[in-house]
């Protein structure tokens, strides 16, 4: 993603780049993310209010990047978000360092239901002639496969992905339309999403089976199958579920 330069603006050559540094573990990100890390003049890293530091992401920075230029970018994510704030703080740091790297960290990768998306076209609106990048990271989903030894697709198997924000009739049509079905942000909701799967045999049963995973690659990191959830609990905002009509390894 990436806008013209105005013709003339001194931030012709500014970058905004989001960083994806993986889904928590701190192993799990790039070589190029590091890079891009180490040498921007400054590193934001999100901070969600009522949440104390470091968040994953910052977790992940601070792992590699020694240097003393990370700085926290508050956000208020309940009741209406104000993305309009911290933009304004991004766009002072383009301001201030014309011709510089601006880097903001984010956990998963960042064109895929990321805070970067949204922050990065207020950020555009405030500074036209910045130009906007995006450093691929790991995501949840391919994390929870490879731990869980799940194979996500094969052949001409079909794939969905949707955040749990888009209600449970949403997830039931993906989970009768696709064979793998990989639900996010679904904590809340997983009592109800257990009750799809258990309709469509989806639990271990011959309608295939699933696996749940919460706080990937850290100390309380929780992956088990579905099946073997509580029926009647909820779980954190940021979980996932992979349910796929396979039973076993391809073979």
């Amino acid at each position: 993603m990436s806008a013209q330069p105005a013709s003339g603006d001194r931030l012709a050559d500014s970058l905004l780049i989001g960083v994806g540094v993986g889904p928590g573990d701190p192993d799990l990100i790039t070589i190029k993310a590091v890079g891009v890390l180490e040498h921007a003049e400054v590193v934001f890293v999100p901070v969600s209010e009522g949440t104390p530091p470091p968040g994953r992401a910052e977790a992940t920075v601070r792992a590699h990047i020694t240097h003393d230029r990370i700085r926290h970018l508050p956000f208020r994510m309940t009741g209406d978000a104000d993305y309009d704030t911290p933009a304004g703080v991004v766009a002072e740091a383009l301001r201030a360092h014309p011709g510089g790297r601006i880097a903001f960290a984010t956990i998963g990768d960042p064109n895929v239901y990321s805070t970067f998306t949204t922050l990065a076209a207020r950020v555009r609106a405030l500074r036209p002639g910045v130009v906007i990048e995006t450093i691929p990271g790991i995501m949840a989903l391919q994390d929870l496969a490879a731990r869980s030894g799940t194979v996500l697709a094969v052949g001409a198997e079909t794939v969905a992905l949707l955040p749990l924000t888009a209600g449970v009739d949403a997830y039931r049509r993906a989970v009768a339309d696709h064979d793998t079905v990989i639900a996010y942000k679904g904590g809340r909701a997983l009592p109800r999403v257990l009750d799809v799967l258990a309709d469509a045999d989806r639990l271990g049963g011959a309608g295939g089976t699933a696996v749940y995973g919460a706080a990937l690659g850290l100390a309380d990191c929780d992956i088990r199958p579905a099946g073997e959830l509580p029926r009647d609990q909820a779980g954190p905002y940021l979980s996932t579920v992979i349910s796929i009509r396979r039973r076993q390894w391809p073979g």
